[in-house]
């Protein structure tokens, strides 16, 4: 096994919760200092390749890629572009799942739907619709995330406990995605929420 190509592949997957020295050193099951060496290589190698757009950044002794400060204008362009209106299935389940199970982290939304979801939850952030709410206390202290006010806005609530129950979720057509900004934002709560596909993750919490 590659180690450099396997640690960028746990960095990937980790997303925005990131790696810390131990966890990188358990996983490849190799020594603090050959770790930092493949941290420092992978670093270099982003860093020297003009057509590369990611970096290896450390933050709270966690490792993490993340996208380079050059490309920031047009992440943010993207961010509110057309192209990113339209949330997929997957995403819609991502949110629903925050929206019910909030406060939670990462890796519990992975645990919910089966397959990781650093992407997912990255898009949701850029959209306003969910925010880092603090850090879990469990080892690692991942970050745990919430719906924001925009969210609760958007779809007219007053707090989360006027989201409708299951049933009212799955009293709805059976769409395979939809547009998030397709609704006058004066519909009511329920018409607003009937996003979510009738065999939703979402189930799960009954």
């Amino acid at each position: 096994m590659n180690k450099k190509g396997a640690l960028e592949s746990l960095l990937f997957v980790a997303g925005d919760d990131g790696l810390s020295m131990d966890e990188i050193t358990s996983l490849l099951e190799t020594t603090p200092l050959e770790a930092q060496n493949l941290l420092t290589e992978m670093r270099a190698s982003h860093n020297d390749n003009i057509h590369s757009g990611l970096t290896l950044i450390e933050t709270r002794k966690r490792y993490q890629l993340a996208t380079k400060r050059e490309y920031a204008e047009l992440i943010k362009m993207y961010a509110v572009s057309p192209f990113a209106t339209h949330l997929s299935q997957a995403a819609l389940e991502t949110l629903a799942i925050i929206a019910y199970k909030q406060p939670l982290t990462r890796m519990e939304i992975d645990q919910i739907r089966g397959v990781q979801s650093a992407g997912l939850v990255q898009r949701l952030l850029l959209r306003g619709l969910i925010k880092e709410i603090g850090r879990s206390e469990t080892p690692g202290r991942p970050i745990i995330y919430g719906t924001t006010d925009y969210f609760m806005n958007y779809f007219g609530l007053t707090t989360i406990d006027d989201l409708p129950n299951v049933d009212e979720l799955f009293q709805m057509q059976d769409n395979e995605s939809f547009d998030l900004f397709d609704f006058p934002a004066d519909e009511d709560a329920d018409n607003q929420l009937a996003f979510f596909k009738k065999d939703s993750i979402i189930s799960e919490q009954e």
